[in-house]
């Protein structure tokens, strides 16, 4: 039950910290807060993934911020609909939305993976031994 609630509470902080963010930076031309949200989501994942394959898994802290916050925070049927509103209206528009956010949520979920290895200690450098 435990694992439901966190789940529960970091979707609904993701949840409301993407309202606010769409509600904020909410243009008619490109979905930037969309962007932006998945994007930046795909990071912190990639981080949590990171640290969590080279440090202890904490089952709650991982439910909480990666089931629950990115889930909440993410948004791929926002993604969706907004793609195909724009192939409608401005397809150029669209291809450009689509290829940068699979390209740049792709690649930083890659960074989010490194950079978490690399702050759980991970990928330290090995001493050569000279004998």
């Amino acid at each position: 039950m435990k694992q439901y609630s966190a789940v529960f509470i970091g979707g609904a902080v993701g949840s409301c910290l993407r309202y606010g963010l769409s509600a904020w930076l909410h243009t008619n031309t490109f979905p930037l807060a969309t962007w932006l949200e998945n994007i930046s989501g795909s990071f912190l994942l990639g981080l949590l993934t990171g640290f969590f394959t080279v440090r202890t898994k904490r089952p709650l802290l991982s439910a909480f911020l990666g089931t629950g916050f990115c889930g909440g925070f993410t948004t791929m049927s926002t993604f969706s609909k907004e793609s195909v509103m724009m192939l409608q209206t401005a397809p150029a528009a669209a291809a450009a939305y689509m290829a940068a956010s699979l390209l740049a949520g792709i690649g930083l979920a890659l960074a989010g993976v490194l950079c978490g290895r690399r702050i759980a200690g991970g990928q330290q450098r090995k001493e050569i031994d000279p004998s």
